[in-house]
C-alpha cells in the first residue's frame, strides 16, 4: 500500500505541475466565414499567429511590408488546405487578400474566392488547416447564404461537412459536442481547479454538489456570454480563472479545510471560467438560428469531458485516500497547483 500511494502521489503532482503549452481553449482555435452568392464562395479564416509554422510567420512579417510574393504564398496555404465542391464538382480557388494588421497583431486574416458550377444546390467543405498549424487545432465556422445560416466545427477527426444550401447541416450539435469534450479535456486550467476541488476529500454527495454547481454555473454565464447580455474581457476573465485554480489549493492547505461548503466555491468561480469558455463561441458570431442546438452540443461536450476526468481521477483519490500518504500527496499536489496558479494569474493580469 506505501509503494501504491506513493506512484499515486506521483501521479497527482504531474497532473497538478503539467503545463501544457496550448492554452485553456486545448490548443489553438481559428475561426472561418464562409460566404455562398450564387456559386461563388468566399472562404475567410482568421488564424492565430502563434500556431503559424515558421515559414507562414516569415511570409506574414514580408506581406506586412508589401511583398505580393508572400502574401500569395500565404493564399495558396488556404487555397492547398480548403477543399470546396459544388454538386459534386471541386470548386476553382481564385484571388485572395491578406487583411492589413498591426507587426505585433495576435491573429492573421485571409480570404479567397471559390468558383464552383452555377446552379449551386450541394456544397462540401472540407479543412485541412490542421496539416498546417498543428492536429490540436479546432477551426469554428460560420457559413452564411441569401435567407438562412449555419454554424459549425470543424478537428483532426471531421474534416468535412456537408450543406444543401439554403437547408440543413447535417452535423451542426454533433461537432459542437466534439469540440466541448476537447476544450474540457485540453484546458489544463479547468482541469488543475476541478483537481483542487476534488483534493480536499468529501464523500459521494460533496463531490455531486461540486459538479452540479460548476455545471450549473458555467451554463448559465456561457449562455449570457454568447448572446451578449454580459461580456468581460477576456484578460479579467482568464486571470480570475487562475486565481481560482490558486484560492482552492490555498484552501486544501488549510489546516481544516471547508468541505461541506466546496460546492460554493465551485459555483461561484464556475460563474467566472463559463465565461472562459464562451471565448471561443463568441468569436464565431453564432446566429440565433441553430444558436440553442449548438450551446446544448457545446455544453454536453464539457460534461463528458468533466465526467472523463472524475472517472479517471476518483480510483487514485480512492488509493489516496486508504493509505497513510494522503496528507503528503494533497498538501504536496495542492502546493503544486498554488504555485502554477499564482504563475498564471501575475502571467495573465500583467505581462
Amino acid at each position: 500500500m506505501r509503494r501504491a500511494g506513493l506512484l499515486a502521489c506521483v501521479g497527482l503532482w504531474l497532473a497538478a505541475a503539467g503545463t501544457p503549452a496550448a492554452g485553456h481553449t486545448g490548443g489553438s482555435t481559428g475561426y472561418a466565414s464562409i460566404t455562398v452568392h450564387h456559386s461563388t464562395v468566399r472562404y475567410r479564416v482568421t488564424l492565430p499567429t502563434p500556431a503559424l509554422s515558421a515559414s507562414m510567420a516569415e511570409d506574414l512579417r514580408l506581406a506586412q511590408t508589401g511583398s505580393s510574393a508572400a502574401r500569395e504564398r500565404l493564399l495558396d496555404v488556404v487555397r492547398r488546405a480548403i477543399v470546396l465542391r459544388g454538386n459534386g464538382t471541386r470548386c476553382e480557388s481564385g484571388p485572395g487578400a491578406v487583411e492589413p494588421a498591426a507587426p505585433d497583431a495576435v491573429t492573421v486574416v485571409m480570404l479567397v474566392d471559390f468558383a464552383c458550377p452555377t446552379g449551386l444546390r450541394d456544397l462540401d467543405v472540407q479543412d485541412d488547416i490542421f496539416d498546417v498549424v498543428g492536429p490540436d487545432h479546432h477551426t469554428l465556422a460560420r457559413i452564411e447564404w441569401p435567407g438562412g445560416s449555419r454554424q459549425f466545427a470543424f478537428e483532426t477527426t471531421a474534416r468535412v461537412a456537408h450543406f444543401s444550401v439554403g437547408g440543413s447541416t447535417r452535423r451542426d450539435v454533433g461537432s459542437f459536442l466534439t469540440l466541448g469534450v476537447h476544450h474540457i479535456l485540453g484546458g489544463y486550467d479547468h482541469l488543475l481547479f476541478l483537481l483542487g476541488l476534488l483534493l480536499s476529500g468529501g464523500g459521494v454527495l460533496a463531490l455531486a454538489k461540486i459538479v452540479a454547481a460548476f455545471t450549473l454555473a458555467h451554463s448559465v454565464t456561457l449562455s449570457l456570454a454568447v448572446l451578449d447580455v454580459i461580456v468581460l474581457p477576456d484578460r479579467l476573465v482568464e486571470a480570475v480563472i487562475a486565481l481560482s485554480i490558486a484560492f482552492v489549493a490555498g484552501e486544501n492547505l488549510a489546516p481544516r479545510p471547508a468541505v461541506s461548503r466546496r460546492w460554493v466555491v465551485s459555483f461561484v468561480f464556475g460563474l467566472v471560467h463559463g465565461f472562459g469558455f464562451s471565448t471561443a463561441l463568441r468569436e464565431l458570431g453564432l446566429g440565433r438560428e441553430g444558436l440553442a442546438l449548438s450551446l446544448v452540443g457545446f455544453n454536453v461536450g464539457v460534461e463528458i469531458g468533466q465526467i472523463l476526468v472524475i472517472a479517471a481521477l476518483l480510483p487514485v483519490l480512492v488509493l489516496l485516500r486508504r493509505s497513510r500518504w494522503q496528507t503528503w500527496a494533497v498538501h504536496g499536489s495542492s502546493l503544486a497547483i498554488l504555485v502554477v496558479g499564482v504563475i498564471l494569474f501575475v502571467e495573465r493580469l500583467f505581462l
